[in-house]
């Protein structure tokens, strides 16, 4: 069973600065796709970014904005968010999954619980 743990959200003013922190369970960082999802009030979940071993994907909203990383040894992964706007403004979920397609998909298998990132204007 994974487990994920997200943290670093906050109230930030728009043209700041985010990085946000998911701490995972055993090797899943090392050895599972990982990915950032968030979701507005009144809106659905949206995808963000993740990382995979064939590279970084991001939403079209957040590209040159938002960068995934991670570190395998700490078992985090991470999203810095720069250039943060209003419209940022919602709950950033971590999530995890083995299989590949998943960057494809977005049908992630496990996720966190969610961390706020509020941006006023």
């Amino acid at each position: 069973q994974v487990q994920l743990v997200e943290s670093g959200g906050g109230l930030v003013p728009a043209g700041g600065s985010l990085r946000l922190s998911c701490a995972a369970s055993g090797r899943t960082v090392s050895s599972y796709v990982m990915g950032w999802f968030r979701q507005a009030p009144g809106k659905e979940r949206e995808f963000v970014a993740a990382i995979s071993w064939s590279g970084a994907y991001y939403t079209d909203s957040v590209k040159g904005r938002f960068t995934i990383s991670r570190d395998n040894a700490k078992g985090t992964v991470y999203l810095q968010m720069n250039s943060l706007k209003p419209e940022d403004t919602a709950v950033y979920y971590c999530a995890a999954d083995p299989r590949p397609i998943v960057v494809f998909s977005k049908e992630f298998g496990s996720w966190g619980q969610g961390t706020q990132v509020t941006v006023s204007s």
